[in-house]
Parts: structure tokens; C-alpha cells; sequence
């Protein structure tokens, strides 16, 4: 086991790089460089056009016209089935993370992630779309293994079949086990709750939605992803507003510590600089998943004939998950005045998905201690709740992901089994705190987060690779589509 786990860690460590930024390791590895470049090059060369058109993507959004056309959900389920992935528990999690491990700045650079990030989700939703088939069942299919075989051609077929194998092992890591495993985990500490009974209501919850298939997924995702991303925001606007004189101390804070400014000091710091960077940056991606593959295959199902309107309508995605939702945990910690008090050596990393040793409380437990001083009483609740919502809704939207990948691998047929096996893993998940507990297993969350957190840096190599080959056609396709809406105006 311990070689096991020695041969995973270095894996993840060429993946995401190591976490020794604090004691002097600085490094930026392929996949984080190809993540963040390919984005860059994606903005670049489609002008700019997915920062500038954000208005126009949310007047598109709610457009209507859609219900007889080609799909089986509407734009606007797509875009909720894919949230319903990205906002979870790193939006509370990963943003404290950010915060504790790499100063206020590494916000800064979430945001600057993001908005190149939007990009990438955008070129994901047009090649979706443009590349998708009907399966023997009538479902509309897609995502980066369909786009890398019917975009770039047959000899490329092993890499869209890397794609989906990568994607139904991180199915069920980052979204089956790990999801259900910080439920359970985060009512059993909040409410006392026993992990197995936890189990039983999750199993139970997602086998009676994904059963249903994609529909029955966007049907909930359409009402839950919106009603708990906006009371989730409307808490956090409640403490930032109680502690609205810190306010523009947390913008200066962000703003000075990103470039290397140390507090009450003129001076940059280089290594203050590219901790900010690196932990904003691996952060951002990992709670946005732009550039990782995943959304794609819930934007393929949308009722759309035009792949460059759901292209626009999918990046807002990235935008929603970092721009808006990440940004309020940020304030929420940043204006509490915590940090400080908060800084001694945490016992919990799987909740943050880093080694021990870096000397300050982190990940969640540091999100509730913010929203406990504004409101006492109430903002362990806040969490514990925002945590289970947000884990559930991750548990249906990757149960879609990790389906497409075994059919795309395996057939139609393979389709039922997976689901069994699905809601056999969210069960599974939950039921390891009792392990634990007992001491029938050592540090097993641990292990479930490193190698959900591997295989999910795995899965976007590929999708990376297809991205960056079938560019020149995206940009061909943007400028037709944005060509023939000047000339319908002009008209």
C-alpha cells in the first residue's frame, strides 16, 4: 500500500505540482502550464470575444426558441447540469485553500483564471455541439471523445477513448466517493448524524434522479443548482455586509498581495508573488474545470442547432463558478479577520487536498470559522448545509459525465450497470468515515483525494490537446456567427 501511494504521489505531483511552495519549491507543472496557456491562447485568438460578450451570453441564456430544435435539454438545463458539477465543494473549500495557503492575492489570480478559463469552456461548448451524434437510444451525445474523433479523425480515436477511460475512473472519485464522503462527513460533525445513514438518503436521492437520464438530471439541476447558488450568495452578502468596513482592506489585500507586495511593507516579494500564483491559479481550475473536459458532455444534450450560441452560453459557466460564487467565500474570509487566529497546524487534509505541514488552518473549516463570527450560531449551519447541497448536485451532474464515457467505451448496454455501480460508489463513499472512525483504515480519505484530484488533472491532457489542434475552426466559426449578427442588425 505504502508504494501504492508513494507511486500516486509523485503522479500527482508531475499532474498539479507539489504543495511545498511555503518551504521554497516553486513549480509550475505541464498540466497546470497547459491548462492556463491553452486558455490564454484561446482568448488571444478569439479576441478577447468570450470577456467582452459576457452581457450578450446572459441575454442568450434566457433567449427562447429552442424547444423544437435538435437536443434533449433546454441551453439553459445544459448550463445548470454543468454547474451542477463545478459548484461544490471547492467553492467553499478550495477558495479557503487559496486564501490560507497563498495569501489574499492568489484571489487575484482565481479571477484572472477564470476569465481566461472562459475561453476554454467556450471553444468545449461550440466543439460539443458541432461534433455530437445520436446514440441507438435517440440521446444526443458528445463531449471531448466525440470531438477528438469525428473533429480530428480516426487515427486520434485512441485519445478520445484515454479521455473517457480517465473520465469514468475520476467519475467516480471526484464525483461519487469524494462527494458523498464530505456529506456525510460534514453532517456527522454538524448535526451528529451516523455516515451510513447518510449513505442510504444519497444513494437513494441520485439513483431516483439519474435513472431518469439526462432529462430527469437537468429537471433537478435546473431548480436546485439556481436556489442554492443564490441563497448561498445571499448568506454571504449578509456577512460581508455586516463586516462592510473591511471591504476595501480585502480589495487592497488582494490587489498588493498578488504582485508580491508584502502587508505594511513597499517591497515585492518573488516568492510571495508565485505562491499567490500557483495556488490561485490550480485552485481556479480546479473549481471551474475549464479546460477539463467535463462540461462539454452535459452541453452536447442542449437543444441548440448553433454551436457557437451554446459555445457563448457555456462559458458563463466558468464566469458563474469563479467570478460570482468563489468570490463571495473570498470575501466572506477576507473581511472576517480570521486568518491570523486561524493559523495553526490543520489535521484535516483531505478536506483540502494538500499534505500536512503547512502550519494554518485551511479548506472548510476555515470558511465556517468566517461565517461563524458574523454569525454566531448560524454559519456552521450555513456550511454544513451549503456542503451537502452542492456535494449532491456534484454527485448528479458527474453521474452524467462518467455514463457518456462508459458508452462512449463500452455501448449502450454498458449503460445500466454503471448507474448500479454509480449510486453501489456513493454509498461506499460515505460509509468510509465509519473506517476511519473504527480504525479499520488509515488515512483512506486522504487517498480517495489523491487520486480523484490525479485522474482529474489526467482526463483534461487530452481534451487540452483537441482544444488547441481544432482552434483554427472555432475562430472560423465565431467570426461567421458574429459576421452574420452585424449583418441581421445592419438589416
Amino acid at each position: 500500500m505504502d508504494s501504492f501511494v508513494a507511486i500516486l504521489e509523485t503522479v500527482n505531483g508531475l499532474v498539479w505540482g507539489s504543495a511545498d511552495s511555503l518551504i521554497g519549491a516553486i513549480d509550475y507543472p505541464p498540466i497546470l502550464l497547459l491548462l492556463l496557456g491553452t486558455g490564454l491562447y484561446l482568448t488571444v485568438r478569439l479576441g478577447f470575444m468570450p470577456i467582452f460578450k459576457i452581457p450578450y451570453a446572459f441575454g442568450q441564456l434566457f433567449r427562447g426558441g429552442h424547444q423544437k430544435e435538435e437536443g434533449d435539454v433546454s441551453p439553459f438545463g445544459a448550463l445548470m447540469t454543468a454547474l451542477s458539477s463545478t459548484i461544490g465543494t471547492g467553492n467553499i473549500a478550495g477558495v479557503a485553500v487559496a486564501i490560507a495557503i497563498g495569501g489574499p492575492g492568489a484571489v487575484f489570480w482565481m479571477w484572472m483564471t477564470a476569465l481566461v478559463g472562459m475561453a476554454s469552456k467556450y471553444c468545449e461548448g461550440v466543439l460539443a455541439v458541432k461534433f455530437r451524434e445520436v446514440d441507438e437510444d435517440g440521446r444526443h451525445v458528445g463531449g471531448p471523445m466525440y470531438y477528438i474523433k469525428n473533429g480530428m479523425g480516426s487515427k486520434w480515436i485512441w485519445l478520445g477513448g484515454l479521455f473517457a477511460g480517465f473520465g469514468i475512473l475520476a467519475a467516480w472519485g471526484t464525483g461519487a466517493s469524494i462527494q458523498a464522503n464530505s456529506i456525510a462527513d460534514a453532517l456527522n460533525d454538524t448535526y451528529g448524524i451516523t455516515p451510513w445513514l447518510t449513505g442510504v438518503v444519497l444513494a437513494l436521492g441520485a439513483g431516483a434522479v439519474i435513472l431518469g437520464g439526462i432529462t430527469r438530471i437537468a429537471a433537478v439541476a435546473e431548480k436546485l443548482v439556481p436556489a442554492m447558488a443564490i441563497s448561498y450568495l445571499l448568506a454571504g452578502l449578509i456577512v460581508v455586509g455586516i463586516n462592510a468596513p473591511e471591504v476595501p482592506n480585502a480589495f487592497m489585500r488582494i490587489i498588493t498581495n498578488a504582485f508580491g507586495f508584502k502587508e505594511a511593507s513597499t517591497g515585492i516579494t518573488i516568492g510571495l508573488l508565485l505562491i499567490a500564483m500557483q495556488k490561485g491559479v490550480a485552485r481556479g481550475i480546479f473549481s471551474n474545470e475549464a479546460g477539463q473536459g467535463s462540461a462539454p458532455i452535459a452541453h452536447a444534450a442542449a437543444r441548440n442547432k448553433d454551436p457557437v450560441n451554446q459555445g457563448i452560453v457555456a462559458m458563463l459557466g466558468t464566469f458563474i463558478d469563479t467570478i460570482v460564487v468563489c468570490s463571495i467565500t473570498a470575501f466572506v474570509i477576507l473581511t472576517a479577520g480570521i486568518i491570523p487566529e486561524a493559523c495553526e497546524p490543520f489535521v484535516r487534509p483531505d478536506l483540502i487536498m494538500l499534505p500536512e505541514g503547512m502550519g494554518c488552518e485551511t479548506g472548510a473549516p476555515l470558511t465556517v470559522m468566517a461565517f461563524e463570527k458574523a454569525l454566531p450560531g448560524i454559519g456552521s449551519h450555513i456550511v454544513a448545509i451549503g456542503l451537502a447541497i452542492f456535494g449532491f448536485t456534484t454527485i448528479l451532474g458527474w453521474s452524467y459525465y462518467g455514463e457518456r464515457c462508459c458508452e462512449y467505451l463500452f455501448g449502450v448496454k454498458s449503460i445500466f450497470v454503471f448507474k448500479i455501480s454509480w449510486i453501489v460508489v456513493v454509498f461506499g463513499g460515505a460509509c468510509v468515515l465509519m473506517l476511519e472512525e473504527g480504525g479499520a483504515v488509515t488515512d483512506v480519505v486522504s487517498l480517495f483525494w489523491l487520486v480523484a484530484d490525479t485522474l482529474t488533472g489526467l482526463m483534461a491532457a487530452p481534451n487540452l490537446i483537441a482544444l488547441l489542434v481544432l482552434s483554427p475552426l472555432v475562430a472560423a466559426m465565431t467570426k461567421a456567427y458574429f459576421d452574420k449578427e452585424k449583418a441581421n442588425k445592419a438589416e
